[in-house]
């Protein structure tokens, strides 16, 4: 299963990309997993990517309006990418870190999975607006994180899937609200798509905390006080308010770690709350 999970990560077209990742997950009862395998050879290229879109800095991504038919399709455009992304640090995950429990290897195809059908709906509304995936610039701040982490399971847990993709709980709500001003079918349409999404990524997260936690108490280390030390380690983003605490709690957070976060202590706290 890991073998093929790194053929999926490699595919370079979008439609092929989900393909392999959704036969694979049609597939997976039937696939033996090998714990034990070490990465493959660094010479692939991973992760395979499409020509578009074309990948900017951050800071120089356009500003995406819903008050205009291409500001919202622009913002279509956007979710689309950072699924496609999604998609790529599952199947990394998968592949990348031996060693673990087979629950492990199986909860990330599942969430290399459900990422699929994200980008298929995301990508079917696009092809609706008369727009395709790659028509807009991007950037990739979130495999960024994922080769800063590449050597460091336990740092991966904690940064990607608490951290950057947490983030989408906390910014999907404020997208949805924005959309909520348009009476458009298409922002109708993507308000049902993004809705899918969160109820899907508080269980992305969940497992993410899950597996952070299991590896703390393997090492003897406090989740919510080794957090801050691998976010100054691996310099993550500094996440600011507003937080969706509800999704948060539903995802896994501890109330405490909430309230770090709110406090945006960048030290380890004095006590352990866990």
């Amino acid at each position: 299963m890991r073998e093929a999970a790194f053929s999926a990560l490699c595919e370079t077209q979008a439609a092929d990309k989900v393909q392999a990742v959704q036969l694979l997950w049609a597939q997976r009862h039937t696939l033996a997993i090998d714990t034990q395998a070490r990465k493959q050879d660094a010479n692939h290229k991973a992760p395979g990517r499409p020509d578009k879109p074309l990948l900017q800095n951050p800071q120089h991504v356009p500003q995406r309006s819903v008050h205009t038919d291409k500001g919202l399709a622009a913002l279509v455009h956007s979710v689309c990418h950072i699924e496609f992304n999604a998609i790529n640090l599952a199947l990394d995950a998968v592949w990348r870190f031996a060693g673990l429990p087979e629950a492990y290897y199986q909860d990330w195809l599942s969430v290399a999975y459900e990422e699929s059908t994200h980008f298929v709906l995301l990508q079917n509304l696009l092809n609706q607006m008369g727009y395709v995936y790659g028509d807009f610039a991007a950037h990739d701040g979130l495999w960024s994180m994922c080769e800063k982490t590449a050597d460091d399971v336990l740092a991966r847990m904690a940064l990607v899937p608490r951290t950057l993709e947490a983030r989408g709980l906390d910014a999907t709500p404020l997208i949805q609200a924005k959309l909520l001003l348009s009476c458009s079918p298409h922002a109708m349409a993507f308000q049902s798509v993004l809705d899918t999404i969160l109820r899907d990524e508080v269980g992305h997260v969940a497992i993410g905390n899950h597996w952070f936690r299991h590896l703390c108490g393997e090492q003897g280390l406090d989740p919510l006080s080794h957090y801050p030390v691998l976010v100054e380690r691996h310099a993550a983003p500094r996440l600011k308010p507003p937080f969706n605490a509800s999704a948060r709690l539903a995802a896994g957070f501890t109330q405490a770690e909430i309230d770090w976060l709110m406090a945006q202590r960048l030290t380890p706290p004095l006590a352990s709350h866990t």
